[in-house]
């Protein structure tokens, strides 16, 4: 069975586990809780899921470094992407997702990644290019997402 961990659980329980890092959308009141479906879509694995959609997230947090709850979360999300073996990035219809836009970026090179951005999404042409360019397999829905990510898991 799966171990979730969400903010702000020490990373350190991964262990030697296959860590999956859930990044995407999260727009509090717009994106949809799409992290509970491909959770429990792979549930059945033995397997880490770092699920950044933080249960007890207080939008009233200045977005500063200079504010210890918000640099916490962040830095929890920046380790869990380094930690992670797979990074699986959903790109939310009705979305503007910059942060993940960021993270896009920032590890297109390394592998570890797959997307799912299905037709809907803002930049749906931008993700494509980027992710032809550096070879990151692309799907167009929630269940080939955990599909691409049952298939690394298992071939890893």
């Amino acid at each position: 069975m799966a171990l979730v961990l969400k903010p702000p659980a020490p990373l350190a329980q991964v262990g030697q586990s296959t860590a999956v890092f859930l990044a995407g959308s999260i727009e509090m009141g717009v994106a949809e809780d799409w992290q509970t479906e491909v959770t429990g879509r792979l549930a059945d694995l033995d397997i880490a899921i770092l699920n950044p959609r933080r249960d007890d997230w207080d939008s009233s947090w200045r977005q500063s470094i200079d504010d210890p709850r918000f640099r916490g979360q962040v830095d929890w999300e920046l380790d869990g992407l380094d930690r992670a073996d797979i990074i699986a990035m959903w790109f939310a219809p009705g979305t503007r997702a910059p942060i993940t836009l960021l993270e896009l970026g920032l590890f297109a090179r390394t592998g570890t990644l797959v997307v799912g951005c299905p037709d809907g999404f803002w930049r749906k042409g931008n993700v494509e290019v980027v992710c032809a360019r550096f070879g990151v397999p692309l799907v167009a829905d929630l269940a080939d997402l955990a599909a691409a990510v049952r298939g690394r898991v298992g071939n890893g």
